[in-house]
């Protein structure tokens, strides 16, 4: 059939990557370096992308082209999604695999995955004073509270499993440099993602805001420094409620350096 798709000009491109993140359906992956449309059937042709490539390599063509497949598109996310860092992919042709290879599920680093908490090993270490009394207790080792892989922002694919139903906390990546107390106070019992828009140098309103509308949020806390350019990570998380047009629990916490 004729339909509109998009083309990638390679020599324009500059393997930024930039548009395989803004890709929802993972058509676009990185073949030596640059940027390529992977699979026709793979494309919405919504053009999601076109506004992220910096270079202007994306535009849009009608030609001959497989229709858009949406439930195989749902089902590779899905299995991409799920698989761990050990997994192999699934028995595709060749073609496939090395697809899958390319594009931001398929990369260990961000694969999604769910993070079974083990706090066996929080025991405590009794203190005594000079003269063998036992005074305090004080925990031999504090258990991390982190529930899910990967965290960035930039990372996080939007209709990860661990999105559904959670306490979202989106958190500058400084601020937990700041509190020791970081897990237990701020990211027990949350998902929780980070970022830093000073130098990240992107809006995470449109990325925030899809996790939102796509996923049951039941609450929302962001935690920032006092410092003007954690204001940004504010900013588009409360922009981030209103367009998905939900009404959400918000928290802003604001930490100095050294709480």
């Amino acid at each position: 059939m004729k339909r509109q798709i998009i083309k990638i000009d390679e020599e324009k491109c500059i393997g930024c990557e930039k548009c395989v993140s803004a890709c929802h359906e993972g058509a676009i992956g990185m073949v030596n370096g640059k940027a390529k449309l992977l699979r026709d059937d793979y494309c919405d042709g919504l053009g999601n992308c076109l506004p992220a490539c910096p270079t202007g390599a994306i535009s849009f063509e009608e030609r001959e082209a497989k229709p858009f497949d949406a439930q195989t598109v749902k089902k590779r996310m899905e299995r991409l999604l799920n698989m761990d860092i050990k997994d192999e992919p699934d028995t595709h042709d060749q073609e496939t695999v090395d697809e899958e290879a390319n594009i931001p599920c398929g990369c260990p680093g961000s694969n999604a995955k769910t993070i079974e908490l083990n706090n066996s090993r929080a025991k405590e270490n009794e203190i005594c004073n000079n003269n063998g009394n036992k005074v305090s207790k004080v925990p031999s080792f504090t258990p991390s509270q982190l529930r899910q892989w990967p965290v960035q922002i930039k990372l996080v694919p939007v209709n990860a499993p661990y999105f559904e139903n959670a306490d979202l906390l989106v958190a500058a990546d400084c601020s937990a440099y700041s509190c020791g107390d970081f897990h237990n106070k701020y990211m027990k019992g949350k998902v929780v993602i980070i970022g830093c828009p000073k130098l990240d140098n992107i809006d995470y309103t449109e990325k925030l805001a899809a996790i939102i509308k796509n996923n049951n949020i039941k609450s929302l806390t962001v935690v920032r420094m006092e410092v003007p350019c954690c204001a940004g990570i504010v900013f588009a998380a409360q922009e981030a409620v209103k367009l998905s047009g939900k009404e959400i629990k918000t928290e802003i916490v604001t930490l100095k350096i050294g709480n």
